[in-house]
Order: structure tokens, then C-alpha cells, then sequence
């Protein structure tokens, strides 16, 4: 079931061309996936907008550019918006302490830096979030490079945080991929021509319209094994 595109899945995972990979952190190496709906739910809540679980979980993987005017109208950068922003992050901190690492995050990070591959995650997380979720999954100490949402114009499915992952990977798109768990992550690498796999582990389903899909990165870390022989 894993492997329903096993030629594709194999060049992507070439070692041959593979030198760098761009993960994605919420859903791929942590499952907070359900947790940023429910803050984002609440601080919706708190500014007037009365929006379902339902209708927010489907849109988690894109950044609060793109998902505040999804659901409110209301520009990012406006005072409803930066409110919004703030009552997210206020609601989501209390609970990142039940939060968990995904089967195989640890291992399959150790297992790419083990074999060559630069690493660097890629995703639109404020930098303190990302640090506390990084230590929640027991990831922090492994000090990998980031792209951050300050560093991009607009985050995912926009391609800019592909593109300078990319340059902090210092690979053409080519040699990199991307690994991520929702339809928004492949958007953002096919826009910027890196081939992506999406993992399960998100919560996400109808992944395989989107590419190439796995389990979790346990299942990553297996098919890179195979593909390097």
C-alpha cells in the first residue's frame, strides 16, 4: 500500500540524484495537525467569526497568510488578522505538552544526516513555535537548518518556501526533495519543481491525487534504505 507508485517513488529517492531534503515539521515530524485547528478554532471564536473544526482542519498546512482570509475575509497584516494570529498562538502553546512525534521523525532525520543528505526544515511556523514543538518531538538538540515564515513573502502553497529552502540547501531543485503530509506542501514543491512525498502520519486523506504518498517517516526512512540498495 505504501509503495502504490514504486517507479516514481524510486526516482525520487534516487541516490543518485538525492543530495539535500526540505522537511516539513507540523504533521510530518509531530501531530499537531488537530491541535492548530482547534487554536485556530477558538481564536476565531474570540474575534466573532464562528467557524467549525470541520471547516478549518481541511486548510492546516498552509501558513495564517493564507488561512485567515480563507475564513474571515480579513486581511493577515490587518488588526483583526494580526489579532487572530496572536489568539491562535495563545491557544495552540497550552498544547504542544500533549503533542507527539510521529513514528520514525528521529530516525528518519538521523538516518538522511547519517547518509550525506543536508536537511533543512521547511515550514511556516513561527521560530518560537517551531523550537517548542522541535523539543516536544526531541528533535532540538539535532540543530537543523530552517526556513521561517519571516524569511517568505507568502507560505505554502505558495513555492517561496521551497525556493529558499533550496538556497539554504545550496541544490537546485533537481537534487532536493520535499517531504510533507498535506496537499499544500505539494503544491509548494511542484510550483518550484522539487519532487515531494507526502506523508500520512498528518491525518490528511486523499493524499495520492497530490504525488507520491507514505505512511510515516518510518516508512520514508525504510523506502530510502531500499532505494539506496
Amino acid at each position: 500500500m505504501s509503495h502504490s507508485q514504486p517507479a516514481s517513488l524510486d526516482a525520487a529517492l534516487n541516490p543518485g540524484r538525492l543530495r539535500g531534503v526540505l522537511l516539513d515539521v507540523d504533521g510530518t515530524l509531530i501531530d499537531s495537525n488537530d491541535a492548530h485547528a482547534h487554536a485556530w478554532v477558538a481564536a476565531l471564536r474570540e474575534e466573532g467569526f464562528d467557524r467549525t473544526f470541520e471547516e478549518v482542519r481541511p486548510l492546516i498546512g498552509m501558513g495564517g497568510d493564507q488561512l485567515i482570509p480563507r475564513l474571515t475575509g480579513e486581511d493577515s497584516q490587518s488588526a483583526v488578522g494580526k489579532r487572530l494570529t496572536q489568539g491562535w498562538l495563545k491557544n495552540f502553546k497550552p498544547l504542544i505538552p500533549n503533542l507527539h512525534a510521529t513514528r520514525g521523525a528521529r530516525a528518519l532525520v538521523e538516518g538522511l544526516q547519517a547518509r550525506g543528505l543536508k536537511v533543512v526544515l521547511a515550514t511556516s511556523g513561527e521560530a518560537e513555535i517551531v523550537d517548542a514543538l522541535l523539543k516536544q518531538a526531541h528533535l532540538d538538540d539535532l540543530k537543523l537548518d530552517r526556513v521561517s515564515s519571516s524569511e517568505v513573502e507568502s507560505s505554502k502553497p505558495a513555492p517561496d518556501l521551497v525556493q529558499v529552502g533550496l538556497e539554504k540547501l545550496g541544490l537546485p531543485a533537481g537534487a532536493a526533495l520535499m517531504v510533507g503530509d498535506t496537499p499544500y506542501d505539494a503544491k509548494a514543491a511542484h510550483k518550484a519543481h522539487v519532487p515531494c512525498v507526502l506523508l500520512r502520519c498528518g491525518g490528511d486523506t486523499g493524499l495520492e491525487e497530490y504525488g507520491l504518498v507514505l505512511d510515516d517517516p518510518k516508512a520514508l526512512l525504510e523506502a530510502l534504505e531500499g532505494a539506496q540498495g
